[in-house]
């Protein structure tokens, strides 16, 4: 059974940093794309970022500059790292797993995703 288990959600201040996690039991995780998505309460679920199996990253708008997504295919983890933090990134965050048969417009869309985990909250105070 695959899981996907997110860490690293809180509770920060506006312009403070956090360190997202998913750990993942996929049997061959190189082989899938590694999405971040999140959903704030009364919104649809929105594309974060992406860490392809091709290690080739991609960015929503509202993240570039400020986030950074990286892979570890031998711990079988994708990290978030998320600075400069503003209130309106508060939502619960989700690692999402897809395996990979390329094709930049898949990344960002959620219905592609195979495995979801639960989410970790993040809520940014301002």
């Amino acid at each position: 059974q695959v899981q996907l288990v997110e860490s690293g959600g809180g509770l920060v201040q506006a312009g403070g940093s956090l360190r997202l996690s998913c750990a993942a039991s996929l049997r061959s995780f190189s082989s899938y794309a590694m999405g971040w998505f999140r959903q704030a309460p009364g919104k649809e679920r929105e594309f974060v970022a992406v860490a392809t199996s091709w290690s080739t990253y991609y960015y929503s708008s509202s993240a570039k500059g400020r986030f950074t997504i990286s892979r570890d295919n031998a711990k079988k983890t994708v990290d978030l790292q998320m600075n400069s933090l503003k209130p309106e990134d508060t939502a619960v965050y989700f690692c999402a797993a897809q395996l990979d048969l390329g094709g930049s417009a898949a990344y960002s869309q959620s219905s592609r995703y195979n495995y979801w985990g639960q989410g970790t909250q993040v809520t940014v105070s301002s």
